[in-house]
């Protein structure tokens, strides 16, 4: 709409663009910001986050997006009036209409991130995964789905510590607050077909009751030294040691070794163990496993429970890449915003990789009519060819550049006025502009 006429009508203005590929993911958002400085601020932080600056704090993301100080977005995330509930529902609509039906991988696990004091909720000294014993710092419970080798964020709950409860809290163990994630995934209508977690909740009888309540398949690490009450006369035995073939998510494999051990007659309990080579044990790593897989899924078990690791990945790179602990926040309520905002640009960039693209034919019709516009991106030097997350990362930062780059020489043009390379600018971001986001609204 023209400006003047907004005036005029005293009607709200329009957010200011960016680039397209960010402003046709924030749309779907759009109607949850009352105020359109609100919904700028969520555009700007996607930019600030995406970019390729080493610490995401709103300071630094200011300075890369343009604004003159970081309040605006301190206030976004700390006092403007939006709901992280129906942000989070938004978002996960997305990814489901993505996956249209669909079957995922749910993978379970808890991260700790170190923080000093005792100011901000919930940080408490607490066995952190990160550093690999207890430290000063926070804890969540995190689920994230995999499909076809791309992780993308579900949930996050946080573990709330006896001693750092508030009145309004209610203590949950990381077992309830897991089992409470895959409640919430079965109602909202995901399409489970594995979960995977670690010997925590595998040698969980609760989580373990929980997943046969819902009758998925689970593959759960369970510790060497687990311990099984078994009748008089019944013992444990383990079959030979058979071949398989692993298969990686680069296509490469390599052989690995896996075995049963049966608990008592008849098979009552059955683990088994995976190791690369059973000759340089007990030496080399091995990994005992639970399972209720049948048949074909049976026979990939090795694989299904590499898997895995594609949770350690979606932890690295939101703590690495998007900057899940840059905040600076001690109320909790400011943080679960942050994560939030954190898991849509998570969500964005797995929308936009190619196994999503071949999901359903809107998407592949996009997909067709960027590659016939004048424009080929991926003739840039820097362009990758690869199908991972963090390629399709990269793709995303190169088509935000010309933007950022005119953001950060703007206010040279101001003293040193240079209208041919003003237009230039504009004429590389408006071809920007053409490279198409695979997950329109619709």
């Amino acid at each position: 709409m023209d400006v003047e006429l907004q005036i005029l009508k005293h009607l709200a203005r329009d957010a200011h663009p960016t680039v397209a590929i960010v402003d046709e993911y924030c749309a779907e958002y759009q109607d949850l910001f009352k105020e359109v400085r609100n919904y700028e601020c969520f555009k700007y932080l996607h930019l600030g986050i995406i970019s390729p600056i080493k610490r995401k704090s709103l300071p630094e993301i200011a300075k890369v997006v343009s604004i003159n100080s970081a309040q605006s977005l301190h206030h976004f995330i700390a006092n403007s009036n939006w709901s992280i509930n129906e942000l989070k529902i938004r978002r996960l609509n997305q990814i489901k209409r993505a996956l249209n039906g669909n079957a995922i991988t749910v993978v379970i696990d808890e991260t700790g991130d170190r923080k000093k004091g005792k100011k901000t909720d919930y940080v408490a000294r607490q066995y952190l995964g990160s550093v690999g014993k207890i430290d000063n710092g926070i804890v969540t419970v995190n689920a994230y789905g995999v499909y076809s080798n791309i992780t993308f964020p579900l949930s996050v709950k946080v573990f709330k510590p006896k001693g750092t409860l508030k009145e309004s809290d209610r203590y949950q163990t990381k077992i309830e607050l897991a089992s409470e994630i895959i409640t919430e995934l079965i109602e909202d209508g995901f399409n489970i077909e594995l979960v995977l977690a670690d010997s925590l909740y595998g040698e969980s009888s609760q989580f373990i009751k929980k997943l046969a309540e819902y009758k998925l398949n689970y593959v759960v690490a369970i510790r060497s030294n687990h311990g099984v009450w078994l009748p008089a006369n019944q013992r444990v035995r383990a079959n030979k040691w058979c071949k398989f073939e692993r298969t990686f998510s680069n296509q490469k494999s390599e052989i690995r070794y896996i075995r049963e051990i049966v608990y008592g007659k008849k098979r009552a309990i059955t683990y088994w163990e995976i190791t690369t080579d059973p000759e340089t044990m007990p030496e080399n790593s091995t990994t005992f496993v639970m399972t209720n897989l049948q048949g074909k899924l049976k026979k990939t078990l090795g694989d299904l429970y590499g898997l895995r690791t594609w949770v350690e990945y979606g932890f690295r790179q939101c703590k690495q890449e998007l900057g899940w602990t840059d905040y600076r926040f001690t109320n909790f309520q400011h943080i679960e915003r942050w994560w939030e905002i954190i898991f849509c640009v998570y969500t964005m960039i797995s929308l936009n990789s190619s196994a999503f693209l071949e999901l359903n034919k809107s998407r592949q019709m996009g997909t067709e009519i960027q590659q016939n516009t004048s424009v080929d991106f991926s003739n840039h030097k820097l362009w990758n060819h690869e199908v991972g997350w963090k390629n399709t990362l990269n793709n995303l930062r190169l088509i935000l550049q010309p933007l950022l780059l005119f953001w950060l020489i703007y206010p040279w043009l101001d003293i040193f006025p240079n209208s041919d390379l003003f237009l230039g600018f504009n004429h590389l971001i408006s071809a920007m502009n053409q490279f198409k986001p695979s997950y329109a609204s619709g």
